[in-house]
Protein backbone atom coordinates (compact mmCIF):
# COMPACT_ATOMS: atom_id res chain seq x y z
CA UNK A 1 0.00 0.00 0.00
CA UNK A 2 1.23 3.35 -1.06
CA UNK A 3 2.43 5.87 1.57
CA UNK A 4 -0.38 8.78 1.60
CA UNK A 5 1.22 11.87 0.11
CA UNK A 6 0.46 15.87 -0.08
CA UNK A 7 -2.47 16.84 2.07
CA UNK A 8 -3.33 13.46 3.47
CA UNK A 9 0.35 12.81 5.19
CA UNK A 10 -0.46 16.52 6.35
CA UNK A 11 -3.49 15.89 8.20
CA UNK A 12 -2.02 12.60 10.22
CA UNK A 13 -1.86 13.80 13.65
CA UNK A 14 -2.58 17.14 13.15
CA UNK A 15 -3.81 17.64 16.85
CA UNK A 16 -0.67 16.47 17.99
CA UNK A 17 0.97 19.13 15.68
CA UNK A 18 -1.04 22.02 16.43
CA UNK A 19 -0.73 21.47 20.19
CA UNK A 20 3.39 21.28 18.99
CA UNK A 21 3.05 24.94 17.87
CA UNK A 22 3.23 27.06 20.70
CA UNK A 23 6.53 25.15 21.77
CA UNK A 24 7.77 25.67 18.41
CA UNK A 25 7.04 29.46 18.59
CA UNK A 26 8.83 29.43 22.02
CA UNK A 27 11.99 27.70 20.71
CA UNK A 28 12.18 29.89 17.53
CA UNK A 29 11.59 33.34 19.39
CA UNK A 30 13.23 32.56 22.76
CA UNK A 31 16.43 30.17 21.59
CA UNK A 32 16.76 30.96 18.34
CA UNK A 33 15.83 34.78 18.46
CA UNK A 34 18.10 35.26 21.91
CA UNK A 35 20.84 33.47 20.28
CA UNK A 36 20.75 35.85 17.29
CA UNK A 37 20.26 38.50 19.44
CA UNK A 38 23.52 37.90 21.72
CA UNK A 39 25.90 36.89 18.48
CA UNK A 40 24.69 40.61 16.82
CA UNK A 41 25.64 42.63 20.24
CA UNK A 42 29.03 40.52 20.58
CA UNK A 43 29.50 42.99 17.95
CA UNK A 44 29.19 46.29 19.53
CA UNK A 45 30.41 48.22 22.46
CA UNK A 46 27.26 47.53 24.70
CA UNK A 47 28.27 48.28 28.50
CA UNK A 48 25.58 48.41 30.85
CA UNK A 49 22.85 48.58 28.24
CA UNK A 50 22.85 47.17 24.44
CA UNK A 51 23.92 49.76 22.29
CA UNK A 52 24.17 49.32 18.33
CA UNK A 53 27.63 50.83 17.85
CA UNK A 54 28.73 48.44 16.08
CA UNK A 55 32.71 47.62 16.66
CA UNK A 56 33.38 44.46 14.04
CA UNK A 57 35.59 42.37 16.13
CA UNK A 58 36.99 44.73 18.99
CA UNK A 59 34.93 42.80 21.35
CA UNK A 60 36.56 39.52 20.41
CA UNK A 61 39.80 40.87 19.69
CA UNK A 62 40.08 42.25 23.60
CA UNK A 63 38.76 38.91 24.45
CA UNK A 64 41.28 36.68 23.34
CA UNK A 65 44.74 39.47 24.94
CA UNK A 66 43.28 39.26 28.03
CA UNK A 67 44.59 36.86 30.04
CA UNK A 68 41.78 36.17 32.16
CA UNK A 69 39.94 34.82 29.28
CA UNK A 70 43.24 32.19 28.14
CA UNK A 71 43.12 30.81 31.48
CA UNK A 72 39.54 30.43 31.49
CA UNK A 73 40.26 28.67 28.34
CA UNK A 74 43.06 26.81 29.54
CA UNK A 75 41.65 25.24 32.59
CA UNK A 76 38.19 24.12 30.55
CA UNK A 77 40.63 22.16 28.35
CA UNK A 78 42.27 20.38 31.41
CA UNK A 79 39.06 19.66 33.55
CA UNK A 80 36.97 18.75 29.95
CA UNK A 81 40.03 16.11 28.67
CA UNK A 82 40.78 14.47 31.97
CA UNK A 83 36.87 14.91 33.24
CA UNK A 84 35.81 13.44 29.88
CA UNK A 85 37.88 10.60 30.15
CA UNK A 86 37.44 9.31 33.32
CA UNK A 87 33.93 9.99 33.37
CA UNK A 88 33.76 7.31 30.84
CA UNK A 89 36.65 5.17 32.20
CA UNK A 90 35.32 4.98 35.38
CA UNK A 91 31.53 5.45 34.69
CA UNK A 92 32.25 1.82 32.63
CA UNK A 93 34.28 0.04 35.01
CA UNK A 94 31.65 0.46 37.49
CA UNK A 95 28.76 -0.57 35.20
CA UNK A 96 30.65 -3.51 34.59
CA UNK A 97 30.99 -4.80 37.89
CA UNK A 98 27.75 -4.17 39.13
CA UNK A 99 26.47 -5.69 35.95
CA UNK A 100 27.90 -9.24 37.25
CA UNK A 101 24.20 -9.45 38.99
CA UNK A 102 25.93 -8.75 42.88
CA UNK A 103 24.46 -8.65 46.32
CA UNK A 104 23.35 -5.66 47.51
CA UNK A 105 23.20 -3.88 43.48
CA UNK A 106 20.50 -1.80 44.10
CA UNK A 107 21.80 -0.82 47.00
CA UNK A 108 25.28 0.15 45.44
CA UNK A 109 23.61 1.54 42.21
CA UNK A 110 21.44 3.94 44.46
CA UNK A 111 24.70 5.24 46.79
CA UNK A 112 26.62 5.88 43.42
CA UNK A 113 23.96 7.54 41.70
CA UNK A 114 23.07 9.71 44.92
CA UNK A 115 25.48 12.40 44.46
CA UNK A 116 23.90 13.23 40.92
CA UNK A 117 21.00 14.09 43.01
CA UNK A 118 22.83 17.33 44.75
CA UNK A 119 23.49 20.47 43.16
CA UNK A 120 26.53 21.58 42.14
CA UNK A 121 26.84 24.41 44.79
CA UNK A 122 26.04 21.85 47.06
CA UNK A 123 28.64 18.99 46.15
CA UNK A 124 31.76 22.12 45.54
CA UNK A 125 30.51 23.12 49.23
CA UNK A 126 31.10 19.93 50.45
CA UNK A 127 34.44 19.25 48.50
CA UNK A 128 35.70 22.74 49.67
CA UNK A 129 35.39 21.29 52.95
CA UNK A 130 36.72 17.84 52.26
CA UNK A 131 40.09 19.63 50.57
CA UNK A 132 40.31 22.26 53.16
CA UNK A 133 43.50 21.51 54.85
CA UNK A 134 42.39 22.93 58.30
CA UNK A 135 39.70 20.03 58.73
CA UNK A 136 39.85 18.10 55.87
CA UNK A 137 41.75 15.31 54.16
CA UNK A 138 45.29 16.65 54.83
CA UNK A 139 44.04 17.45 58.64
CA UNK A 140 42.95 13.92 58.74
CA UNK A 141 45.59 12.33 57.77
CA UNK A 142 48.39 14.38 59.52
CA UNK A 143 46.50 13.19 62.95
CA UNK A 144 47.10 9.88 62.24
CA UNK A 145 50.85 10.31 62.47
CA UNK A 146 51.92 10.84 58.80
CA UNK A 147 52.92 14.88 59.43
CA UNK A 148 54.55 16.01 56.33
CA UNK A 149 51.62 14.86 53.91
CA UNK A 150 50.05 18.08 51.95
CA UNK A 151 46.46 17.84 50.03
CA UNK A 152 45.97 20.91 49.44
CA UNK A 153 44.57 21.56 46.00
CA UNK A 154 41.89 24.45 46.62
CA UNK A 155 44.82 26.44 47.54
CA UNK A 156 47.21 25.77 45.17
CA UNK A 157 47.20 27.75 41.82
CA UNK A 158 49.05 25.17 39.92
CA UNK A 159 46.57 22.28 40.64
CA UNK A 160 43.58 23.87 41.96
CA UNK A 161 41.66 22.98 38.61
CA UNK A 162 42.09 19.32 39.78
CA UNK A 163 40.87 20.18 43.01
CA UNK A 164 37.75 21.13 41.39
CA UNK A 165 37.66 18.20 38.50
CA UNK A 166 37.72 15.87 41.62
CA UNK A 167 34.44 16.99 43.04
CA UNK A 168 33.10 17.29 38.80
CA UNK A 169 34.04 13.31 38.84
CA UNK A 170 32.23 12.78 42.31
CA UNK A 171 28.88 14.07 41.35
CA UNK A 172 28.63 12.91 37.35
CA UNK A 173 30.70 9.65 37.27
CA UNK A 174 27.20 8.03 39.08
CA UNK A 175 24.89 8.86 35.45
CA UNK A 176 27.39 7.77 33.14
CA UNK A 177 27.55 4.72 35.35
CA UNK A 178 23.98 3.84 34.90
CA UNK A 179 23.78 4.81 31.27
CA UNK A 180 26.46 2.10 30.79
CA UNK A 181 24.53 -0.09 32.74
CA UNK A 182 21.55 0.14 31.09
CA UNK A 183 23.63 -0.48 27.44
CA UNK A 184 25.46 -3.81 29.28
CA UNK A 185 22.21 -5.17 30.02
CA UNK A 186 20.88 -4.66 26.78
CA UNK A 187 23.38 -6.88 25.32
CA UNK A 188 22.33 -10.41 23.97
CA UNK A 189 23.60 -13.23 26.11
CA UNK A 190 24.02 -15.41 23.72
CA UNK A 191 26.90 -12.68 22.85
CA UNK A 192 28.79 -13.49 26.06
CA UNK A 193 27.70 -17.28 25.73
CA UNK A 194 29.26 -17.52 22.75
CA UNK A 195 32.75 -15.34 23.46
CA UNK A 196 33.10 -17.63 26.69
CA UNK A 197 32.80 -21.10 24.46
CA UNK A 198 35.38 -19.56 21.92
CA UNK A 199 37.58 -18.64 24.93
CA UNK A 200 37.95 -14.67 24.54
CA UNK A 201 39.34 -13.67 27.45
CA UNK A 202 36.64 -10.99 29.43
CA UNK A 203 38.34 -7.85 28.54
CA UNK A 204 38.92 -8.83 24.93
CA UNK A 205 35.03 -9.77 24.75
CA UNK A 206 34.17 -5.77 26.33
CA UNK A 207 37.17 -3.84 24.44
CA UNK A 208 36.64 -5.80 20.87
CA UNK A 209 32.37 -7.00 21.16
CA UNK A 210 30.73 -5.28 23.65
CA UNK A 211 31.86 -1.52 23.48
CA UNK A 212 31.29 -1.06 19.65
CA UNK A 213 27.75 -2.12 20.36
CA UNK A 214 27.50 0.01 22.91
CA UNK A 215 28.23 3.20 20.87
CA UNK A 216 25.13 5.33 20.77
CA UNK A 217 25.52 5.17 24.84
CA UNK A 218 28.87 6.18 24.32
CA UNK A 219 27.85 8.90 22.15
CA UNK A 220 25.33 9.89 24.62
CA UNK A 221 26.89 9.98 27.34
CA UNK A 222 30.03 12.19 25.74
CA UNK A 223 27.68 14.99 25.04
CA UNK A 224 26.05 15.00 28.41
CA UNK A 225 29.51 15.30 29.86
CA UNK A 226 30.78 17.57 27.45
CA UNK A 227 28.08 19.98 27.44
CA UNK A 228 28.19 19.62 31.74
CA UNK A 229 32.29 20.54 31.11
CA UNK A 230 31.20 23.59 28.81
CA UNK A 231 28.81 25.53 31.49
CA UNK A 232 31.07 24.19 34.40
CA UNK A 233 30.34 27.44 36.80
CA UNK A 234 28.39 26.51 40.33
CA UNK A 235 31.40 24.16 41.18
CA UNK A 236 34.01 26.75 41.05
CA UNK A 237 31.82 29.48 42.48
CA UNK A 238 31.28 27.03 45.56
CA UNK A 239 34.68 26.22 45.97
CA UNK A 240 37.19 28.76 44.67
CA UNK A 241 35.35 31.60 43.47
CA UNK A 242 37.78 31.92 40.88
CA UNK A 243 40.80 31.88 42.83
CA UNK A 244 43.40 31.65 44.14
CA UNK A 245 44.03 34.92 42.31
CA UNK A 246 42.19 33.86 38.63
CA UNK A 247 44.16 30.35 38.68
CA UNK A 248 40.34 28.32 38.34
CA UNK A 249 38.60 30.94 36.24
CA UNK A 250 36.50 29.20 33.64
CA UNK A 251 34.70 30.63 30.59
CA UNK A 252 30.63 30.35 32.49
CA UNK A 253 32.01 32.47 35.07
CA UNK A 254 34.28 34.80 32.63
CA UNK A 255 30.83 35.80 31.30
CA UNK A 256 29.06 36.45 33.76
CA UNK A 257 31.92 38.21 35.59
CA UNK A 258 31.54 40.34 32.28
CA UNK A 259 27.98 40.84 32.18
CA UNK A 260 27.19 41.55 35.82
CA UNK A 261 30.68 42.52 37.24
CA UNK A 262 32.09 44.67 34.80
CA UNK A 263 29.09 45.97 33.26
CA UNK A 264 30.19 44.66 30.05
CA UNK A 265 27.59 43.25 27.84
CA UNK A 266 29.47 43.16 24.30
CA UNK A 267 32.47 41.43 26.01
CA UNK A 268 30.07 39.25 27.79
CA UNK A 269 28.12 38.43 24.85
CA UNK A 270 31.37 37.88 22.83
CA UNK A 271 32.63 34.70 25.11
CA UNK A 272 29.20 33.49 25.02
CA UNK A 273 29.44 33.40 20.94
CA UNK A 274 32.33 31.84 22.08
CA UNK A 275 31.34 29.09 24.29
CA UNK A 276 27.97 28.72 21.76
CA UNK A 277 30.32 27.81 19.55
CA UNK A 278 32.06 25.37 21.17
CA UNK A 279 28.83 23.50 21.98
CA UNK A 280 27.80 23.55 18.18
CA UNK A 281 31.38 21.96 17.56
CA UNK A 282 29.94 19.29 19.90
CA UNK A 283 26.51 18.88 18.83
CA UNK A 284 26.74 18.89 15.37
CA UNK A 285 28.87 15.99 14.81
CA UNK A 286 26.84 14.20 17.51
CA UNK A 287 23.27 14.68 16.12
CA UNK A 288 25.11 13.68 12.39
CA UNK A 289 26.32 10.71 14.21
CA UNK A 290 22.72 9.66 15.59
CA UNK A 291 20.47 10.65 12.78
CA UNK A 292 22.02 11.03 9.88
CA UNK A 293 23.67 7.37 9.74
CA UNK A 294 20.20 6.56 10.52
CA UNK A 295 18.53 8.36 7.58
CA UNK A 296 20.94 6.84 5.23
CA UNK A 297 20.31 3.14 6.61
Amino acid sequence: MAAPSGPARWHRNLSAKVAAIPMIVTALVVFIGGTAWTVLYSFTNSKLLPREKFIGFGQYERLWSSNKWLISIENLAIYGGFSLVFSLLIGFILAALLDQKIRFEDTFRTILLYPFALSFIVTGLAWQWILNPDFGIQHVVRSLGWESFAFDPLYNPDIVIYGILIAGLWQGTGLIMCLMLAGLRGIDEDIWKAAKIDGIPMWKTYIFIVIPMMRGIFITAIVLVASGIIKVYDLVVAQTGGGPGISSEVPAKYVYDAMFLSQNLGQGFAASTMMLLTVAIIVIPWAYLEFGGKRRG
